[in-house]
């Protein structure tokens, strides 16, 4: 994230300008996944940490023939196979919607993605089985690289702003995202900060 964006956050608080000191650069990086695999990845990892997610998405890596199962490969699995990856009967039937409409091109590449808004993208995938607006707002900013997304139901985002001003509780996503407003066009920036927030107060 660019010099501007931190400077354009810094200005709407004396409290967020001390935390960017304290933490440095914004090192958000972002992935080259496709779309389609992005999901299927953001499925795969639902209710999982660490090594649990690590193994079963491998089991499922392996069941195609190249470097991630195409949508063609996953329609063509069974159950039987899904579930011994280790998948729930749920995460099977998600990932398997999100294939057929990666078949049906309601899933974009990244260079279709590229042509769209963030709303409509957010628009378009939750009509996916299990793809809910978070999941869609981690691809805009982890695999689109998007800069002005602020996950506000994130309970990370909204417990780095009760941490960063010292609130007795979360604000709620509809205020969080009013407060938003004035880190446009560089929310995603703020979001970041907002999860280093936590992270230095677990280390404190």
């Amino acid at each position: 994230m660019t010099l501007a964006a931190r400077r354009h956050i810094a200005r709407t608080c004396p409290r967020f300008a001390a935390l960017m000191r304290r933490v440095g650069p914004c090192r958000m990086e972002t992935d080259t996944q496709s779309p389609y695999e992005a999901l299927v990845r953001a499925i795969a990892h639902q209710q999982l940490h660490g090594k649990a997610a690590r193994t079963i998405t491998a089991r499922f890596v392996a069941l195609g023939a190249g470097p991630f199962p195409t949508p063609a490969e996953v329609l063509s699995l069974g159950d039987a196979a899904m579930r011994g990856c280790g998948f729930s009967a749920s995460k099977t039937a998600a990932i398997r919607d999100i294939a057929l409409h990666a078949e049906r091109g309601l899933v974009p590449s990244r260079r279709q993605a590229a042509r769209m808004s963030d709303a409509r993208l957010i628009e378009r995938l939750t009509q996916i089985r299990g793809v809910g607006r978070w999941t869609v707002e981690m691809l805009l900013m982890f695999t689109l690289g998007r800069p002005d997304i602020l996950p506000v139901d994130d309970f990370g985002v909204r417990e780095g702003y009760r941490i960063l001003y010292d609130l007795g509780e979360q604000p709620k996503p509809r205020e969080l995202a009013a407060i938003g407003e004035a880190w446009s066009p560089y929310r995603s920036t703020a979001a970041w900060y907002l999860w280093r927030a936590v992270d230095e107060a677990r280390a404190g």
